[in-house]
């Protein structure tokens, strides 16, 4: 298995090549403060130095947020841009029926974001890039064009146990490597609570079922991952066109 510094290295090159191959001119990351998008901003700045972004996007956050996303920011010796999307997301959730569910308007957010995002690539010439691991890629943890509507996703190979030795390997401040995974779509919001299973479960789980040996996996566990992975199948293919 390749060390952390060769996958780092991989990665990087592999964005700096894509970036010639498309025509643009650098990559826009936006920052949650977590240790996906992190990492993501940290292996673009790599790979473009300057020709990086990186957007803190508020909408109704929590206070923590907005302090991660500026420690990872201050770390990369990056001004963050802040765009205030709370205004925009009010006013769309005012225009929807009565009935539209809890997890619909939450939704909202992801997908503000990734308009957000393109508006400001298409400005520069640059390209998205998301900040999506191997892990929730797998299961649908993200949301449909939202945090999963991007050009590039430097992570999207690594287990998420992988990303926080990449979160090291790259630096990262401790307290951003330590919080617990969060998408903040609510207060209290925590990536686990809301797929019901720990990462190292499913991390566990995803490699077993890769390497095609899941005798040892705990058969629920297993039943759970690969109704996951088939629920959400439709999340990782392009919308499908009718053969007529």
């Amino acid at each position: 298995m390749a060390t952390i510094r060769e996958i780092t290295n991989e990665i990087v090159a592999w964005l700096r090549a894509y970036v010639t191959r498309a025509g643009a001119s650098g990559y826009v990351v936006g920052l949650s403060g977590g240790i996906d998008s992190a990492c993501s901003a940290a292996l673009c700045q790599l790979a473009v130095g300057d020709r990086l972004l990186v957007v803190w996007m508020p909408c109704h956050s929590l206070q923590v947020d907005a302090d991660m996303a500026g420690l990872v920011a201050k770390a990369l010796g990056l001004t963050m841009l802040i765009v205030d999307l709370a205004p925009a997301c009010d006013a769309l959730l005012a225009g929807l029926p009565p009935g539209t569910s809890d997890l619909a308007r939450a939704n909202l957010k992801p997908r503000l974001r990734m308009a957000t995002l393109y508006a400001l690539a298409q400005t520069r010439g640059y390209l998205v890039a998301g900040t999506g691991n191997k892990s929730e890629i797998a299961v649908g943890y993200f949301t449909k064009y939202g945090d999963g509507g991007v050009d590039v996703e430097p992570l999207g190979s690594l287990y998420k146990w992988q990303i926080r030795d990449l979160a090291r390997e790259l630096g990262m401040p401790q307290p951003v490597i330590d919080r617990p995974p969060t998408a903040g779509l609510w207060d209290g919001q925590t990536d686990e609570a809301e797929m019901g299973i720990t990462y190292d479960d499913l991390d566990a789980t995803l490699a077993a079922i890769e390497a095609g040996n899941t005798g040892n996996v705990d058969p629920a566990l297993l039943a759970r991952v690969r109704q996951m992975i088939a629920a959400s199948a439709h999340k990782r293919v392009t919308p499908p066109i009718c053969p007529c």
